[in-house]
C-alpha cells in the first residue's frame, strides 16, 4: 500500500509517503517569517500552505519514485489546528483522492503525535503512556491499542510549548521560545531559582499559568529595568525549564505507580528539549521501562505521523465520506478509550 499523508495544522507543510509500511518521505516546509511577529500569524500560514502544498506533494512522489495514481489512501490532518490552515492541507487532500478515486482518511493531530514513536525502528509496546507536550497541548494518556486511547490528564490552562514561548518573550529572546529557552539553559543554574510546580487535585493534570506568572514578577521584582545580565537569564531560563520538567515528570511517576504499562512515550514538539528528553530517559530507568521518544523529524508537525495514523485507522476498518468536516469534532477532551 503506497499512503500519501499531508500535514498543515499550523506553520509547517509538510507531505509524507509510506509505501509497504516503509517511510519514503517526509518533507517539512517550515514558515520561519512568523519571527518578526513574534508568534504564528494565521491568515498568512493558511496562504503560505497554500503556495508550497503543491510542490511538496510531487516533491515527495518523486523521492519515492511514485506517480500520483500509484497512491491508494490519501490522509490529512483535520484538527485540532489553526481553521486556514487546516483547511488548506484537509481540502486539497479530499479533492486529490476524489480525482484519483482512492480512498481519504482525515487524522486528528494529536492521535498522530501519539502513535509517532512506531516511526522509529524501536517501537513502543501496547500498552504505554503517553505524554504529548507541545505548542497547543499537553496530555498524559494511557495507550492500550491502535484503536483504545485513555486520557489521564491535560493542561488546565497554559500547554507546556506556550508557557515556553512566554517566558522567552519575557526574557527578550523572540520566537520560537522552546529552542531559544533550551540554548540559554545550558549555562544556566536549573537549581537556582526555585520556581512553583503546581500540584492539583487532579492528580494527573497539568498548569503552567502560575508558573509562568512567577517568572514575570521575578523579573519585574530582580531587573525592572528589563535589563538582564547574562548569566541571570541563563538562570532563570535553566530554573524555569527544570520547573516544567518537574511538572511532567512528576504526574508520568504518578500514572507509572497506577498503571501497568511496558513503555514510556515522549512526543510533541516540546519534546525535542533535549533536558527534558533525558529527565525521561532517567525516569524509564528508575521504572525499569522501555523509552521510546521520536526523532527530531517527528517531534515537531510532521506528515509522517498522519500518513501513519491514517493507515492504522484504514486497516481498522474505519471509512468516512468526503462530507467529513472534523470541526469542531476532533477535541483533545475527546479522549476516553475508543
Amino acid at each position: 500500500m503506497n499512503v500519501l499523508g499531508i500535514e498543515s495544522s499550523c506553520d509547517e507543510t509538510s507531505v509524507a509517503v509510506i509505501s509497504d509500511d516503509r517511510l519514503k518521505a517526509n518533507l517539512i516546509s517550515s514558515q520561519d517569517f512568523h519571527k518578526k511577529y513574534g508568534g504564528v500569524v494565521p491568515e498568512l500560514s493558511s496562504r503560505a500552505h497554500l503556495q508550497i502544498i503543491t510542490p511538496l506533494v510531487r516533491d515527495a512522489l518523486a523521492k519515492s519514485d511514485l506517480k500520483l495514481n500509484d497512491i491508494d489512501l490519501v490522509c490529512a490532518t483535520a484538527g485540532p489546528g489553526l481553521i486556514g490552515a487546516l483547511l488548506v492541507g484537509l481540502t486539497f487532500g479530499k479533492a486529490l483522492a476524489y480525482s484519483l478515486k482512492k480512498t481519504f482518511i482525515p487524522v486528528n493531530h494529536i492521535e498522530g503525535h501519539i502513535y509517532s514513536g512506531f516511526l522509529m525502528d524501536d517501537k513502543p509496546e501496547f500498552p504505554f503512556l503517553s505524554l504529548v507536550v507541545s505548542g497547543g497541548h499537553t496530555l498524559l494518556l494511557l495507550v492500550e491499542s491502535f484503536m483504545q486511547i485513555k486520557k489521564l490528564g491535560s493542561t488546565v490552562d497554559d500547554a507546556a510549548g506556550e508557557a515556553f514561548d512566554k517566558v522567552a518573550k519575557m526574557l527578550g529572546m523572540g520566537y520560537p521560545g522552546g529552542p531559544k529557552i533550551q540554548n540559554a539553559s545550558l549555562k544556566g543554574d536549573p537549581s537556582r531559582i526555585k520556581f512553583p510546580v503546581a500540584d492539583l487535585r487532579e492528580p494527573y493534570n497539568f498548569s503552567f499559568s502560575g508558573l509562568k506568572t512567577s517568572v514575570l514578577r521575578y523579573i519585574q521584582k530582580n531587573f525592572p529595568d528589563k535589563n538582564i545580565p547574562e548569566n541571570d537569564l541563563a538562570d532563570i531560563a535553566s530554573s524555569f525549564q527544570n520547573a516544567v520538567t518537574l511538572a511532567l515528570v512528576k504526574n508520568t511517576k504518578r500514572a507509572l505507580e497506577n498503571y501497568d504499562v511496558k513503555t514510556i512515550s515522549l512526543a510533541g514538539g516540546v519534546a525535542a528539549n533535549s533536558f527534558i528528553r533525558n529527565s525521561f530517559i532517567e525516569l524509564a530507568k528508575t521504572y525499569d521501562k522501555k523509552i521510546v521518544i521520536p526523532d527530531l523529524e517527528f517531534c515537531g508537525d510532521n506528515a509522517a505521523m498522519i500518513a501513519f495514523r491514517g493507515q492504522k485507522l484504514f486497516e481498522a476498518g474505519m471509512k468516512y465520506d468526503l462530507s467529513y468536516a472534523p470541526f469542531p469534532a476532533l477535541k483533545e477532551d475527546q479522549y476516553s478509550g475508543s
